[in-house]
C-alpha cells in the first residue's frame, strides 16, 4: 500500500488528488506541523518537507517525482493528460511552472522570516513577494481566458495552480484584474477527486 505523507492545504495536497484520480489504494497520513523536522520524520525524509509517498521500505520525496510515479504507476487515470506526447510536455510545463515559479514565490509571503530579520524588511519582502506572485499569474490566467485548463484538458498541473489559488485567497491577495481565476477556481473545486483529497485533510 502507499502512504502518503502530508500538511493539510500544502502542496502535497496535488499528489493527493492524483492519487485520488487514479483509485488507488492508499492512506493518507498527516504530520503536524511541529513533527515535521522530528528525527522520526527526518529518517524518511532528510529534508524535512512534505510530501513524502512511501512504498513498503521506500520514500519518495519531492512533488513532481511523486507524480510522475503516480502517472507510471497508474497510466490510464491521465493525470497528464491523454493527449499525445505535445499535450502531455504542456502539462509538464504548468507543472513545472506552478512547482519551480510560483510556489517559491509563496514561500516568501509564508516565512519572510526565513529570509531576512525585523518586521520592517519582512514586510518589505512580503510587498515584493506579493507583486511576484501577481505577475507569476498573468501568464496561466493568459490561457485560461481562452480555454478552461491550462493544457487544453484538465491535468494535475491545473490542481497545483488551484492550490496556490487556495494559498492567495488565504493570504487576501487581491487577485481581481485575472477574472478567468473565478470560473476556474470553481471548476477544481468542484472536482470529485479534489474534493475527496480536501475532505481527507479536513478541509471541507
Amino acid at each position: 500500500m502507499l502512504t502518503l505523507y502530508y500538511l493539510p492545504g500544502a502542496c502535497s495536497l496535488v499528489p493527493q488528488v492524483a492519487l485520488e484520480w487514479a483509485g488507488a489504494d492508499y492512506q493518507a497520513v498527516e504530520v503536524p506541523r511541529d513533527k515535521i523536522k522530528s528525527p522520526e520524520f527526518l529518517a524518511l525524509n532528510p529534508m524535512g518537507s512534505v510530501p513524502v509517498l512511501q512504498e513498503g521500505d521506500r520514500a519518495l520525496s519531492q512533488n513532481i517525482a511523486i507524480l510522475e510515479y503516480v502517472h507510471e504507476l497508474y497510466p490510464k487515470a491521465l493525470i497528464l493528460g491523454g493527449g499525445d506526447a505535445k499535450h502531455r510536455a504542456e502539462a509538464r510545463k504548468w507543472l513545472a511552472f506552478a512547482n519551480a515559479d510560483l510556489h517559491p514565490a509563496f514561500s516568501l509571503l509564508f516565512a519572510p522570516q526565513r529570509f531576512v530579520d525585523g518586521e520592517e524588511e519582512q514586510a518589505k519582502l512580503r510587498a515584493v513577494a506579493a507583486g511576484r506572485v501577481t505577475m507569476l499569474y498573468n501568464y496561466p490566467h493568459e490561457v485560461l481566458s481562452k480555454q478552461p485548463y491550462l493544457a487544453g484538458e484538465k491535468t494535475i498541473a491545473d490542481v497545483y495552480l488551484y492550490v496556490t489559488l487556495r494559498w492567495a485567497k488565504g493570504l487576501g491577495l487581491d487577485l481581481s484584474i485575472y477574472p478567468a481565476f473565478t470560473d476556474f477556481y470553481l471548476r477544481m473545486e468542484s472536482d470529485e477527486g479534489v474534493q475527496q483529497a480536501l475532505s481527507k485533510q479536513g478541509l471541507l
